[in-house]
């Protein structure tokens, strides 16, 4: 039985009280979206995500998808779930409105993902991939490109993909073989294999469009040689009306751990029929457009996967009996305690809250960013933001998904041998979760981009953070609780650019010091950067409960939570600092061969 609900107040608190979306929205030319619509707009938005979406959830996962006879098919329900979502105008939300879309703000277009998505991970990435793909070919295709494929992708009557990966190439893109080979009709055939391309063939749509990096017979070698390419898999007239198959077939499905309800394809391209998108060898800075959207997006499904978790570990803490409370008896109608008054569940729920909130914190920070970045008054109010963003992304899509990760691990962990049976989903949800922390580059592969380019690299990004955090810890000095916590985040602040420099100046001698450093250096930095986030909330809060409030239990948890994150969690960054510290040394001692 589904019981998942959408957690609309702490959307409504993460975007309005915390954020100030009506301001946010003013400043980015949207004045006319007000809390008021925005909050009815969420509210359908949760009716069919919980009604429609959530149900098909276990179908996904046990039947799955289908190859026969080179069609695939997906899970039951799935089609017309699809066809609602579309016939309800979700898919054009935040697109823009010359190409049928309703041209509000990308940030709403991401918390629509969260809302669609928590509930059928496997379900909404079809949908979430397509903004990709619209989001790819706004900014970098020409007249004639937005005008054939936009109001398609926009309407949802064709979905698209993102085409990287390689066999023999997994991260290492500039290995790609795959080729593009021009035609006299200003087209190019591309020929390859893809693999690992989520919603790669499925039976939703009637046409896919997708965004494939290949390389044309005299590029340069590496990363500098690819280019962009859109390659639909049914060619179409000029209205938009499909003609015939183009030379891309899918050659199998992926048999994957989790999500088994998104069809994860090997995809042939036979000297299918393409066309460039962007500048000739500017392929990868182009793809970046759609790679940071997926990475925010993988960031939420880290939030997605905790929360879903977390309210089944809720609730069954509050309904299983199991032994008395050690402090005295609490339920003595009943044989038993209900385990939600056992410490160590306690603590498990604990820092599920802590993460499931300060992970939706961080994903809403990132998506106004983003906002901001396109649509500031200003050119330099556009690069301020845009440097946030670039230091933002590898962070909420790392830290997120090893957070949420974690989170859905200690879901199953409440519920004990019945976290580990189907009965209650968690093991799904864990499974599904797992490929969160892989794809769109893996941990190690955003620490790196984190570290080495973010950071080592000059990014501009971390000043603006500091600046942020330090004017939140001076505006804390009026309340003790408030200053002591702003005390600590203050103190983090300062090590952390103590860390970089040490990492600098230990990268000079030994490059090795970089990689030995990322992804302790990018957990430290989540940590940190959601202590921020929860300093921010718990001062909202805190404010709130200066004066009667019809829900001040809200309030009073969200301080709660503030506190349990300062006192347990953030002090991970100790163990992070000293692991950093230790250098590379001790990671190259061992010979590869006696591993």
């Amino acid at each position: 039985m589904n019981t998942y609900k959408t957690p609309l107040r702490d959307i409504d608190f993460t975007l309005f009280e915390l954020f100030d979306y009506s301001h946010h929205c003013r400043a980015i030319g949207q004045g006319s979206l007000d809390q008021g619509l925005v909050n009815a707009l969420f509210d359908e938005a949760a009716r069919f995500a919980e009604e429609v979406i959530a149900p098909l959830r276990a179908v996904g996962d046990e039947i799955g998808c289908e190859m026969n006879g080179g069609v695939v098919n997906t899970p039951p329900g799935f089609k017309e779930a699809y066809a609602d979502y579309c016939s309800a105008g979700w898919p054009s939300l935040s697109r823009a409105l010359a190409y049928g879309g309703q041209g509000l703000p990308q940030s709403l277009g991401v918390i629509l993902s969260e809302i669609m998505g928590t509930p059928n991970w496997a379900w909404g990435m079809y949908a979430g991939l397509s903004q990709g793909a619209m989001h790819t070919i706004e900014t970098h295709g020409t007249d004639e490109q937005k005008q054939r494929y936009l109001p398609s992708l926009i309407s949802g009557r064709w979905t698209g993909t993102m085409c990287l990966t390689e066999a023999h190439a997994g991260s290492d893109l500039g290995l790609l073989r795959t080729r593009a080979v021009p035609q006299q009709d200003g087209s190019y055939r591309i020929t390859g294999t893809k693999i690992f391309i989520s919603s790669g063939d499925h039976d939703l749509t009637d046409n896919i469009i997708h965004i494939v990096l290949a390389r044309l017979p005299d590029a340069p070698t590496g990363t500098r040689g690819i280019s962009l390419f859109i390659v639909p898999k049914m060619l179409t007239s000029d209205d938009g009306s499909v003609t015939e198959s183009n030379a891309v077939s899918c050659g199998a499905l992926e048999a994957k751990m989790g999500i088994h309800g998104n069809a994860t394809c090997l995809l042939n391209f036979d000297g299918a029929q393409g066309w460039l998108l962007g500048e000739v060898n500017k392929g990868l800075n182009h793809m970046f457009t759609f790679m940071n959207l997926a990475r925010i997006g993988s960031g939420l499904q880290g939030l997605a996967h905790a929360e879903l978790g977390y309210q089944v570990a809720r609730r069954y803490a509050r309904e299983r009996l199991q032994m008395r409370s050690l402090s005295g008896v609490k339920n003595p109608q009943a044989e038993a305690d209900p385990i939600i008054v056992h410490p160590d569940v306690r603590r498990m729920l604990f820092t599920q809250k802590s993460l499931v909130e300060g992970l939706r914190m961080l994903g809403y920070f990132a998506s106004i960013t983003m906002d901001l970045s396109q649509h500031a008054a200003s050119a330099e109010e556009r690069q301020k933001a845009a440097d946030l963003l670039g230091l933002l992304t590898p962070i909420v899509k790392a830290f997120s998904t090893e957070a949420g990760f974690e989170s859905a691990n200690l879901a199953l962990q409440c519920l004990g041998g019945h976290g580990y049976i189907r009965e209650w989903g968690l093991e799904q949800n864990l499974r599904d979760c797992r490929i969160a922390t892989l794809y769109e580059g893996t941990t190690g592969i955003q620490a790196l981009d984190l570290l080495a380019r973010k950071i080592l690299g000059g990014g501009q990004g971390i000043e603006t953070l500091t600046d942020e955090i330090n004017r939140l810890c001076l505006s804390c000095n009026g309340d003790d609780q408030l200053a002591a916590h702003a005390e600590q985040l203050a103190t983090l602040s300062l090590e952390w650019q103590t860390i970089n420099q040490m990492i600098g100046a230990r990268a000079q001698v030994n490059p090795d010091e970089i990689g030995a450093a990322a992804v302790d250096y990018l957990m430290y930095s989540g940590y940190l950067v959601l202590a921020f986030l929860w300093l921010k909330a718990e001062r909202v809060a805190v404010q709130q409960l200066t004066e009667p409030v019809a829900d001040a239990g809200f309030y009073h948890a969200k301080v709660a939570t503030a506190h349990f994150y300062f006192a347990r969690i953030l002090p991970r960054t100790l163990s992070l600092v000293k692991a950093i510290e230790s250098g590379a040394g001790n990671l190259m001692t061992l010979a590869g061969d006696n591993f």
